[in-house]
């Protein structure tokens, strides 16, 4: 693997800085014969998408052909780790390629029978099957285990909880013994008090958080993935509910509602982190428009880009732009800290010491 050799202002600490590669990490020690790649510039960590869907389409579940050329599509735009929150196939394979992004594998959402999007998750039966469920996602992941906490009941024709708070707890007690933490996705209101006191990790989108809500996530360190460029498509779903004009109207007020709850968390010290939820509804590689949202609803902007780098790595425990780390880092002609389009448009691309153009 060639040796290459890269200078300028590394981030987050904004020190000007030579850095080499060799064998595909890093080093602060020069290495004879390396390549200068760039003098001048802003060395950032790769991109995080912390909510992410490599094998889910429009039609749902693709194949691994297909996944990896979602992945791709993530790192050509500067996404260079992957938390999947649930898949319905195996990317394994895809792990063991190095011109993918890293993966980090949640496993199957864990849902109840015609509780969820068909196909996507393991449905179980009865909701007392939950811990053993979780207990075997916990085995097979990556340190994650993916819970849908509500959906649409149309039985009663609103977003409603899955789960018995009991039941809620023993699965997240189940899977911290097996050193695997939990998410949620998670919409309303209803479902929240027990996904929080069950001991939850982390909540995917969370529309319906209250102010005090938020104030306990923080003080326990729950993380919140709000998906905002996700979000945008309720109205298009309330448009095609129109069996069911309660829940059709709730998904509007969330909506409307989720920039005043993001900027809440913020202001509350919820550690957020951006996740696009591609996969889907949302088209892969659009990771920037989500940083660029959560800036819009509060963070600043090296807020929002720690979100989807230096701090989404840590919080992940992967690190970015040490000695002994992998090379997987991003060149950008000018600071991004001060305008965050620049982060459409990196000079280089670096994963495992290979530059991607």
């Amino acid at each position: 693997m060639e040796a290459l050799h890269l200078a300028g202002v590394v981030l987050p600490d904004g020190e000007h800085r030579e850095l080499w590669i060799t064998g595909g990490r890093i080093t602060g020690e020069p290495v004879a014969g390396a390549e200068t790649v760039v003098r001048e510039g802003f060395l950032v960590p790769g991109l995080v998408d912390a909510h992410c869907h490599p094998g889910i389409g429009v039609g749902g579940a693709t194949t691994l052909e297909e996944a990896a050329a979602q992945a791709i599509t993530g790192r050509d735009a500067g996404t260079l780790l992957i938390r999947d929150c649930g898949l319905p196939i195996d990317v394994r394979p895809l792990q063991e390629r190095a011109d993918l992004p890293r993966i980090i594998r949640a496993g199957r959402h864990l849902a109840l029978r015609k509780r969820y999007i068909p196909g996507l998750g393991i449905e179980l039966e009865d909701p007392a099957e939950l811990p053993k469920a979780v207990a075997e996602q916990a085995r097979d992941g990556d340190g994650w285990v993916k819970l849908v906490g509500d959906w649409i009941d149309r039985g009663i024709g609103d977003l409603a909880p899955l789960w018995p708070d009991d039941v809620l707890a023993e699965a997240i007690a189940v899977a911290h013994a097996e050193g695997a933490r939990v998410t949620a996705h998670v919409f309303g209101q209803a479902a929240l008090p027990g996904l929080i006191g069950a001991g939850i990790d982390c909540l995917e989108h969370g529309t319906e958080l209250s102010a005090d809500q938020l104030g306990v996530l923080a003080e326990r360190g729950i993380a919140l993935v709000p998906t905002l460029i996700n979000i945008e498509n309720f109205p298009g779903i309330a448009e095609k509910a129109g069996k069911y004009p309660v829940y059709a109207e709730h998904m509007r007020a969330l909506h409307a509602g989720v920039g005043t709850m993001v900027s809440t968390a913020i202001e509350a010290g919820v550690a957020v982190y951006a996740g696009s939820d591609a996969g889907g509804m949302v088209e892969h590689g659009r990771l920037v428009d989500e940083i660029e949202a959560l800036h819009k609803a509060g963070m600043s902007a090296e807020q929002a880009l720690a979100s989807a780098s230096w701090a989404a790595r840590d919080w992940l425990g992967v690190p970015g732009i040490i000695d002994g780390a992998s090379a997987d880092l991003l060149v950008y002609p000018s600071d991004p800290r001060e305008d965050l389009a620049v982060l459409r448009h990196p000079s280089h691309i670096v994963l495992r010491g290979k530059i991607y153009a």
